[in-house]
């Protein structure tokens, strides 16, 4: 019996490391064709050589760049003929507080979590306008529902991940797309060393050790998302470790 993952095509940006990678690694176990992006090619090759994806299987992408984004979902396409997921992942956390006028980071994390998303949506949205289906999944965080002290332009770009979401959710309609926002909380990942602040950081890094999950439940939350029947939208998931407070 199919698990309605078999057979689809996903494309994963962020697939390198952390959640990328781990629902890379879920997916392909549950026979979905992979597709994978990140900018650390030499990680992204070895995880396509494992997982036996093929040539077109790692795909050098830095989602700040409209152009690469294209070309990643353009080869998934080009190699086998559809796009049936685009799991927009890639993000960054370089948290601080304003006073610090971190401004470089503010910028790029406007530009991965928040302009990649875009630059994703506008690489898949006409190959799954043409095909009639698809499925778009963005990756927003408990921080796109509540900011703290220190986390106010990531929990900004995370809150604008699930209004273009949402957004997008009414404008597909008309051709069977499907939309997802997951939301997760302390996963482990290398969002946590993406800090420049070295007190933030080690912060930070402290509570991830104290409560953070294993990065293969939020591949399950994805895999979950995707099993529905085509009639079925999972519109937004919002998640935590049971020990998570905030």
């Amino acid at each position: 019996m199919s698990n309605l993952i078999e057979g689809k095509v996903v494309v994963i940006t962020g697939a390198s490391s952390g959640l990328g990678e781990a629902t890379a690694r879920h997916l392909s176990s549950l026979g979905a064709r992979v597709v994978l992006g990140a900018r650390r090619i030499d990680r992204l090759q070895a995880l396509a050589q494992e997982l036996q994806l093929g040539p077109s299987g790692a795909i050098e992408t830095d989602v700040t760049d409209a152009a690469q984004v294209k070309h990643l979902v353009d080869t998934a396409v080009s190699a086998h003929g559809r796009i049936d997921v685009l799991l927009n992942n890639a993000g960054l956390m370089p948290h601080s507080p304003l006073e610090r006028g971190k401004i470089a980071d503010w910028d790029r994390m406007i530009d991965v979590n928040l302009k990649g998303v875009l630059y994703g949506i506008a690489a898949a949205l006409p190959h799954m306008q043409a095909q009639k289906s698809g499925h778009i999944i963005n990756v927003s965080s408990v921080a796109g529902h509540k900011v703290r002290p220190g986390s106010a332009v990531y929990a900004a770009t995370k809150a604008g991940v699930r209004m273009l979401s949402e957004g997008l959710r009414q404008e597909v309609k008309p051709y069977n797309i499907r939309t997802t926002i997951i939301s997760p909380g302390a996963v482990q990942s290398e969002l946590p060393s993406s800090i420049t602040e070295a007190d933030v950081a080690k912060g930070v890094q402290d509570f991830y050790e104290t409560v953070a999950i294993p990065a293969i439940s939020f591949a399950r939350v994805v895999a979950f998302a995707i099993s529905q029947p085509e009639e079925v939208d999972i519109n937004e998931i919002l998640f935590r470790p049971t020990a998570q407070e905030l």
